[in-house]
């Protein structure tokens, strides 16, 4: 079978024995990255040296019929270079490959960097949308979070320490800067540090520069939070990525609590 396994997100000691045990008896790893995973290996006292096979973004679609097949006859555990792989990391086509064949998949749980973050973040954890990468790109950053604006739920993304402070100000542009959020940097780390506030005092927190592995953590809109012409603006944001218009406006009344209709006919006089 095919064995997803969580790795440390930071500290070793966080790995679980069912990981251990696992590292210590497998065959075969697919790792996202090998060295990784040798480094791992040695780090945890494991003198154990399975097969190796790299599996990341830029080979899983070619490799995973034959790791798939190679799990019919023995197990293979899967790798990512911290915490679950699937979750923003190799491993989801693999995993799609190998239901499409009926070969079984199992997972060891272990750490998590998005659910770190939302527990520790202050921040209401009943209802949560994990967003992945922010994007790196200016101007798809702006679209992607101006869609995001009206979303009730708390929002966990990923970023790059050297784009984060554009990032919290791009997010207070299309959330509000009174919009509370938490930092989570270095999680589990000797460094570990939660910054918390709002959006406006977040910016102006990472300006001089943020170092290590971050999680951002931002709250969810409440309802009539965005002004009506803002909610438009949401509609036609997700009529452009391919959302009908009149679930669109759907969607943003549920979020909002404009009128549906009204949002509808705002949306099509905007548009012409």
């Amino acid at each position: 079978m095919i064995i997803l396994a969580a790795t440390p997100i930071g500290n070793l000691g966080d790995a679980s024995r069912r990981l251990v045990e696992a590292l210590e008896t497998a065959p075969v790893i697919a790792a996202e990255d090998t060295r990784t995973t040798v480094r791992l290996l040695s780090a945890l006292g494991i003198s154990h040296r399975p097969r190796l096979l790299a599996l990341h973004d830029h080979n899983e679609k070619e490799r995973a019929p034959e790791i798939v097949e190679l799990a019919r006859e023995q197990d293979v555990l899967v790798l990512s270079d911290a915490g679950m792989p699937t979750v923003s990391d190799p491993g989801y086509g693999l995993v799609a490959a190998a239901v499409a064949a009926g070969v079984a998949v199992t997972v060891i749980p272990g750490p998590s960097a998005v659910l770190t973050a939302l527990a520790v973040s202050g921040l209401p954890t009943d209802r949560f949308t994990f967003e992945g990468f922010v994007p790196r790109k200016p101007g798809d950053r702006r679209s992607a979070l101006r869609t995001l604006a009206a979303e009730p739920r708390t929002m966990v993304f990923f970023d790059a320490p050297t784009r984060v402070a554009a990032t919290l100000a791009d997010m207070a542009d299309a959330f509000g800067g009174d919009r509370p959020a938490a930092v989570c940097r270095e999680l589990t780390k000797l460094y570990e540090e939660v910054a918390r506030g709002t959006l406006a005092e977040l910016v102006a927190w990472a300006e001089p520069g943020v170092r290590g592995e971050l999680v951002v953590v931002v709250a969810g809109a409440t309802r009539r939070e965005v002004a009506f012409p803002d909610a438009v603006t949401q509609v036609l944001e997700l009529v452009r990525s391919g959302t009908r218009l009149k679930d669109a406006a759907g969607e943003v009344s549920s979020h909002t609590g404009h009128s549906s209709r009204e949002l509808y006919q705002a949306a099509l006089a905007v548009r012409g």
